[in-house]
This record gives structure tokens, sequence and C-alpha cells, in this order.
């Protein structure tokens, strides 16, 4: 087949959503022709060598997205207006004329949209379509609402999540077939949407890339702790300021030599001061999170708000970490606590088995082999990107 995936991110190996579009394009690619057509701020080009795509993709195209002048006022403005700004931040006339023109020079069988967000762009009577939902939008809308204390985060939030909702679900419905990274969520979907083509296409990790060292105890910083995650995203900046302020004093009281690193690019003012507390320190961007796992001794997700699947979590088991987790941070993978990582939901019994795990060398090495074996059997992108080709076989 001739495809075109549209992204609203650069694909790239690392960090992300992005790092999901890449390795699903490298997939597409061995058996397809691929173009791209990606919509993008002008801060994801910086330091990205793009040939990395062309070696596979016919067609690489970028559309870089305007930068609004005042973000909190123009979500205030949509919302009043009854527009979801989610939406709007995606609806770039360049983006439709830079689709026109490639639609017009050649023919292809199917669109792949990186996300039912973007896919509002005009297409041609006929042209099938595919809508990888990297998370259910409304549902992490609605789970923020829930979470969310201030008065007006809420109230946009709930608003938010009502203008989404109906749109996201009137996408997914004119798709040819919806891919999801959990099967709690192809439930969730295939409730509202009964008579569709729903798949499970999990998030995956390189698992060669991301490897460790078999004695991991090698590369580790005794007492280091690491966070890994995107740091302007609300799910992560949420999860570290609550452990900031509920798991770590406990920590620190009973394992004083511990060190937290928090890593991630673009951390918002609240989290740039945690670097002002003893033994944490925020890193912003990096270029690669690797070093950071490798010298972690253990790796934690505390969210409380999400969907989707934890790119996070993959990365730490391929690079056989200890992970503490919340039940939502490891929501719809295949792990068991006790044997792959420890899932605990109340702040006390989190950092005690963050210390646990501190305390005992055998215990990490035990659930760090057990989380890469799972990686190894279930999450390797290869695995995950023959899903994604059987359902292009399904809709062909």
């Amino acid at each position: 087949m001739k495809l075109l995936v549209m992204s609203p991110n650069f694909p790239r190996p690392t960090w992300g959503a992005g790092t999901r579009n890449y390795h699903l394009l490298k997939a597409l690619a061995s058996q397809h022709t691929v173009s791209l057509l990606a919509l993008v701020d002008s801060a994801e080009m910086e330091g990205y060598d793009g040939s990395l795509l062309e070696e596979w993709a016919r067609v690489v195209q970028v559309v870089v997205r305007p930068q609004p002048r005042s973000k909190r006022r123009q979500q205030i403005v949509s919302s009043m207006r009854g527009k979801s700004y989610v939406l709007a931040v995606q609806a770039v006339a360049s983006m439709q004329e830079a689709l026109d023109a490639l639609l017009a020079r050649d023919h292809y069988d199917a669109v792949v949209f990186e996300s039912a967000l973007i896919a509002g762009y005009r297409l041609p009577t006929g042209l099938k379509v595919v809508i990888d939902q990297h998370n259910i939008e409304y549902e992490l809308l609605q789970r923020t609402y829930k979470h969310e204390t201030a008065w007006l985060r809420r109230w946009y939030n709930w608003r938010e999540s009502c203008l989404l909702k109906p749109i996201e679900i009137a996408r997914c419905r004119s798709a040819q077939a919806v891919l999801v990274t959990s099967e709690r969520e192809r439930l969730s979907l295939q409730h509202v949407l009964s008579d569709k083509l729903i798949e499970v296409v999990p998030n995956g990790v390189d698992i060669q890339a991301f490897q460790g060292e078999p004695n991991p105890a090698a590369q580790e910083v005794a007492g280091r702790i690491v966070f890994t995650g995107t740091m302007d995203y609300y799910p992560n900046v949420d999860a570290v300021l609550s452990f900031a302020r509920r798991c770590w004093p406990l920590i620190q009281a009973q394992y004083p030599e511990a060190t937290w690193y928090i890593v991630g690019k673009n951390p918002p003012p609240e989290v740039q001061k945690l670097g002002d507390i003893s033994g944490i320190t925020v890193t912003g961007f990096v270029a690669d999170v690797r070093p950071y796992l490798s010298s972690a001794s253990v790796a934690i997700a505390p969210l409380s708000v999400g969907s989707g699947t934890r790119l996070k979590l993959l990365e730490a088991f391929a690079m056989r970490k200890a992970v503490v987790s919340t039940s939502l941070g490891c929501e719809g993978l295949a792990v068991r606590s006790g044997t792959h990582l420890v899932v605990e939901d109340q702040p006390q019994a989190f950092a005690q088995a963050v210390l646990a795990f501190l305390r005992s060398p055998e215990k990490r090495w035990l659930f760090g082999a057990a989380g890469r074996a799972l990686v190894e059997e279930q999450y390797s992108w290869e695995s995950c990107g023959a899903r994604l080709l059987h359902v292009l076989d399904e809709i062909a």
C-alpha cells in the first residue's frame, strides 16, 4: 500500500509520543511505501537530524505549528466560545495546504493519523483512514478534571472534555480502523463504537537500544531514584510534585543519602524549584535518557492521572530496573505487582516500597530480570509493529 502518515509531532527514537510514531512508521515502511506529514513546534526540530526518517520514508514534510501568544487566555476564550482548544491547535491552514498538495501529486491508499486530535483535515472521498489513539483524549481530560483541586483548572478540563468527546468519537467512527494501546481502552471505545474495528497495538520499547547491564549494580548509583518523562505534560508534573510533597520527606528521613533525578524536557517553574531541595536534581532536556536509567537503583511512576500506557515503565523494565508505580501508572500493561514491579497507591506505602528496593540489591536484581523478560516477550517494537501490519492487511 501507499500510505500517508500524519503526525502532531516529529517522530524520533526517544521521548514520548514521538517514540511510538517513529517505531510504527518504521514498521509500516518495512512492507509499504510511506510518506510523512508532521505538524511540529519549532523547538522540536532543534538539534535533531531528520535523515533517520528519510532512510525509509519516501517523503518527509514538516509544517511548523504557530505558537499562541497567550496559551492560557486562548484556552479560556476557546472554551467560552464552545470550541475545543486541543483541537484548535492542531487545525493549521498551512497543514491542510500541504496535505492538499501531497494528495494532488500522488495517490495514497490510506492515511494513518497519529491521534484523533489531528484527524480533522479534509480528505478525498473514499480514502481509507486509520487513527492511532495514543490516549483516549477525552478520558485523559475527564480524569484530570476529577483529580484537579484548583477550581479554574477543574472547570477547564471538564469543559474541554465535554467539547472534545463527541468530536473524538465521531472521528473514530469515520475511520476504517482505530488503534489503542491496551485492551482496557479497546473495551472502553468499543462500548461507544460497537461496529468499529478497534485493535490493540501496544506501546513498546527498543529492546536492543535499552538493554542495560546484565549486572545492573555495575552502573547503579547507590540510593539513586529516577523519574523520566516530558515535563510539560500535566500528568508528569502532577506526579513529581505529589511525590516531592508526600513521599520524598519520608524517604530522606530513613535514607538520608538518597538522591532523586527528575529527567525530562521543559520542566515548569514549580518543578524547577524542586531542584532547590536537598537531594533532588531537575535535569531538563537530555539527549539520551539511558545513562540516567543506568544509574538508577529505582525507577518510579507515581502517576495519578493519565490514559494510554507509559513508555517510561517499558524503558525501565528493558534496562532491568526495579520499578515502583501507582495502579494508574502501570495501567494497561501486562504486569503483576510483586513480580515485575511493586504497585502502591498510598504515599507512605509507595515510599516504603522505594526504600525496600534501595536497601536490597538482590530484590532489585530479581524484579529487574522479570521486567526485562516481560518486555522481551511482549513489548518489543518489532512485535508491536507486526500487530500494526496485521491491521493494515485487514483493511487493505
